[in-house]
């Protein structure tokens, strides 16, 4: 009893130690089995409803190998489903058949849950009862607990377990057990993607590219809906923002549809650039615009911040340097029906702000009264580059600024591996535009791109005295 408060408070103190310093959960653990002693069973416990991220990979240490697929496939490469194929002995209970799903309703926390598996199937000897196939790491030692007796005298079904006979087979494991069975032992094993409408899209770590045919494979296999695995081969291109891949699995065909907040988009994914995990941020910046505002889209790619803002009926300047994203972005305007309200550039980013930007701010600042609400956004999302960028805005427009509420706000963004990352990309963007921005701006982190290397968005209204120059007398 001694041993098992201490290792709780144990538990308890470097749990939260590790939540703010970001140590990993190994760590933690083996610090634990210093002082476990025998009582592994509770730390399996803990594992599985604290930090660990894949439980359904967690099982029953007193059989580990329990829902593995046949040690013969590690090391596979070419997919064979044929030799995923095992047998297993699991508790099962009889049940006359006119009962069974009051049964199954009522011990559902027991009944095994696998991928494509029957949880009933029919006594070959007995026509009138069926199998209710048990979780074996729920029914231990094939011994049902006292509540599972209880609701079993109620329904005047016999308590004894039988030990039944399950095949499993490929589609009865999980894609991450599959791989963990077939990749070497020891090695990580990443099982996530980013979805793009038929297109699963894959990162492949350097020790995973000799199994990368078969990893696309089973990704198709266990994901509906997928049918072409693609795996990047470089990193992006600063100029068109795309990169080469590969396919794994599945057809050649890279043009798709996806669906953002409402709104279809068709895209070429070998060309143009689109990332699904930057939907929440597409629409937070959306949702700071009023019917009648300006958005100015410097790296609009096929139209992510330009076409729902012109579906809230705002004017719209979108431009894209890569030929192919603004293919796509006057094609999607159609598609979503906005043409008129959008229009579309095939520009430098930096042209583009001296060129329309500027024509357009020169033309529409004057006009605005302390009555006129119009505001102005310019939207700068290509974070590897879009601080540099920021010098244009240096004396940009010559005059007599405009009333300080109708200066434009910019929404630059940017990476960073900074240790303070809001500090980091204010002082890069105050450096480059030749004045202080504090109390004057605001830092959104927008996702972790990787460990230590953070995406963000620095927004700001442009200071009059940075935009404009004054005439001379």
């Amino acid at each position: 009893l001694w041993r098992l408060g201490y290792c709780a408070r144990l538990l308890k103190t470097n749990h939260f130690r590790t939540a703010a310093s970001n140590t990993s959960f190994p760590a933690v653990w083996m610090l634990l089995a210093q002082h476990s002693g025998t009582i592994p069973g509770l730390f399996v416990v803990v594992k599985k409803n604290t930090l660990f991220t894949m439980p359904e990979t967690v099982e029953d240490k007193t059989n580990p190998e329990l829902y593995l697929p046949h040690p013969g496939v590690r090391g596979m490469t070419l997919l064979n489903r044929e030799a995923f194929k095992r047998t297993l002995v699991v508790p099962a209970l009889k049940v006359k058949k006119e009962i069974v799903h009051s049964v199954l309703k009522s011990l559902k926390q027991s009944v095994l849950q696998r991928p494509g598996l029957k949880r009933v199937v029919e006594d070959p000897e007995d026509e009138g009862s069926r199998f209710v196939i048990l979780d074996p790491h729920k029914v231990p030692e094939f011994s049902l607990g006292e509540a599972e007796q209880q609701v079993l005298k109620q329904f005047s079904v016999p308590p004894e377990v039988c030990k039944y006979q399950l095949e499993l087979s490929y589609e009865n494991f999980k894609s991450e057990e599959i791989l963990r069975a077939v990749l070497p032992e020891g090695q990580e094993v990443t099982s996530g993607f980013s979805r793009v409408g038929h297109i699963a899209h894959l990162n492949l770590r350097d020790h995973q590219l000799p199994y990368r045919h078969l990893i696309g494979q089973v990704i198709m296999d266990k994901n509906p809906g997928v049918t072409c695995v693609v795996n990047k081969t470089n990193i992006i291109d600063s100029t068109y923002r795309n990169f080469e891949m590969e396919v794994l699995a599945g057809e050649s065909n890279l043009v798709t549809k996806v669906k953002e907040n409402n709104i279809s988009y068709e895209l070429d994914f070998s060309k143009v650039y689109w990332n699904p995990r930057l939907s929440t941020e597409h629409g937070r910046i959306v949702g700071l615009l009023r019917a009648g505002d300006v958005l100015f889209d410097v790296f609009a790619g096929i139209g992510p911040f330009a076409i729902p803002a012109a579906k809230r009926r705002c004017q719209v300047f979108a431009n894209d340097l890569n030929p192919d994203s603004y293919t796509w972005l006057l094609h999607n305007c159609q598609l979503n029906k906005v043409h008129t309200r959008v229009k579309v550039f095939n520009m430098d980013g930096r042209a583009f702000l001296q060129g329309p930007v500027r024509e357009e701010l020169s033309k529409e600042l004057p006009l605005l009264g302390e009555e006129h609400r119009r505001a102005f956004h310019i939207v700068m999302n290509l974070p590897a580059l879009a601080v540099e960028f920021l010098d244009v805005f240096r004396h940009l427009l010559v005059g007599e600024p405009c009333s300080p509420a109708g200066l434009p706000t910019v929404h630059c963004y940017g990476f960073s591996k900074h240790s303070d990352p809001a500090r980091d990309i204010q002082e890069r963007a105050e450096a480059v535009l030749g004045t202080s921005l504090a109390g004057r701006c605001s830092t959104f982190l927008v996702r972790n791109v990787a460990p230590n290397k953070e995406m963000l968005c620095l927004s700001f209204q442009i200071p009059a005295d940075v935009l404009y120059k004054r005439p001379c007398p």
